[in-house]
């Protein structure tokens, strides 16, 4: 399935807590234990954790702790190195820290390196292509380098040729890549772009090496026990690309928002969209033997693989899809705001992916909830229309305090 490319931020906006009947087919699964976030905390940028049980009727909406991410060290590294530095933002490998060497290439070959990830970017990501459109040059360029990235590594497991190819070969060799790209020893052309994205802007390789690993789960698992392995998927294929992009999107110099709030969030709204590519794909993941779906979550409303596979859209998968709709739009409450904590010129693109998924989520309910045998699908007259209404967010100002 392939990951979604989302960049945003947010301070924390707590939604309500959201219930699901238990089916008396659960049962073997009603002593499980699943781990409820309590809050984040303020002061270390983590999260906290209480102890819930399944036979309590609530559906965990968190899944993983940000600290065993070590989400606090990204950040921290990210937020004290400046853009252009003397090669000020190190990578960390194997406990030794390894300067970056910043190459000197022809002005001529980087526009065109750029130019090439434009192309791609317009390609493919329309909407978010024309939300970067209000974006300085700088920082423009450096996005669509990112998006770039993002999709070649994506395609290495989804796209059309990596059923020729030695999945865990190829990843660990896409890894040796990144890190030539950072220590400025690009491979081609399009790694060139990232090269120079990456000492523009004080961007950490964890991320990017997340996603990789977010890859590798892709070739030895085809289903998720419960709702903490999926959080930790979402976050390594998706979650991560909010990471890579707030120093580059820039944070607002008047917002008053927690440097780690705004990094969380940017992580939230990554979760938010791959939860809606879930729902959005099931049918189509189905047909490739893939079900990215909760198994003791299925068990509480008495689904099974076998109903997925089966095309079976009844009463017991719509109220199934409900609460996993209600989740996804939490995670984009959680977003939304933070997005004014942006720099500003930065806001559209956000504005414009995040609404876009929620039409996504819009689309699945107008269809009944089957997602099945229908594919739900946002329009180009719908998206057109969209982007003012995105951008008038973009410019407003929010109606109270960063949390």
């Amino acid at each position: 399935m392939c990951s979604s490319v989302s960049i945003s931020s947010t301070c924390l906006v707590w939604g309500p807590q959201f219930r699901c009947r238990t089916s008396s087919s659960s049962s073997s699964s009603s002593s499980r234990t699943q781990w409820h976030i309590l809050s984040p905390s303020s002061s270390t940028g983590s999260v906290k954790f209480i102890n819930n049980e399944v036979s309590s009727g609530l559906l965990s909406k968190w899944g993983f702790s940000h600290e065993d991410l070590h989400l606090r060290d990204i950040v921290d590294r990210q937020s004290s190195s400046e853009p252009s530095s003397n090669n000020s933002l190190f990578t960390k490998d194997d406990d030794e820290n390894v300067a970056r060497r910043r190459p000197e290439f022809d002005p001529a070959f980087l526009n065109e390196a750029y130019e090439r990830c434009r192309c791609i970017c317009a390609e493919y990501a329309k909407t978010f292509y024309l939300g970067t459109q209000l974006m300085t040059k700088e920082r423009q360029r450096a996005i669509w380098a990112i998006y770039v990235w993002c999709r070649r590594t994506d395609e290495l497991v989804d796209g059309p040729n990596a059923d020729c190819l030695s999945s865990v070969g190829v990843l660990d060799r896409w890894e040796e890549r990144l890190e030539d790209i950072f220590n400025g020893r690009p491979y081609d052309v399009l790694d060139a772009a990232l090269t120079d994205t990456v000492h523009e802007f004080p961007i950490d390789i964890k991320p990017f090496k997340d996603m990789i690993e977010g890859m590798r789960l892709d070739t030895r698992k085809s289903q998720y026990e419960n709702f903490q392995e999926l959080y930790l998927y979402c976050y390594y294929v998706a979650g991560t690309v909010g990471l890579m992009s707030v120093p580059v999107m820039g944070i607002a110099p008047e917002s008053p928002a927690s440097v780690h709030h705004i990094y969380d969030a940017a992580l939230y709204l990554g979760i938010g969209n791959q939860l809606t590519n879930i729902l959005r794909d099931v049918g189509e993941d189905a047909s490739r033997g893939r079900v990215y779906l909760p198994q003791d979550e299925l068990a509480q409303f008495g689904l099974c693989n076998e109903d997925v596979y089966l095309r079976k859209v009844n009463d017991g998968w719509r109220e199934f899809m409900k609460e996993q709709i209600t989740r996804a739009r939490f995670y984009f409450n959680l977003a939304e705001e933070g997005a004014y904590h942006l720099d500003k010129a930065s806001r559209w693109p956000v504005w414009s992916a995040l609404m876009l998924y929620k039409k996504i989520l819009d689309a699945i309910e107008e269809n009944d909830y089957d997602n099945l045998t229908k594919r739900a699908y946002v329009g180009r007259t719908k998206k057109l229309l969209m982007l003012p209404l995105a951008y008038s967010r973009s410019i407003a100002v929010p109606a109270g305090p960063a949390v």
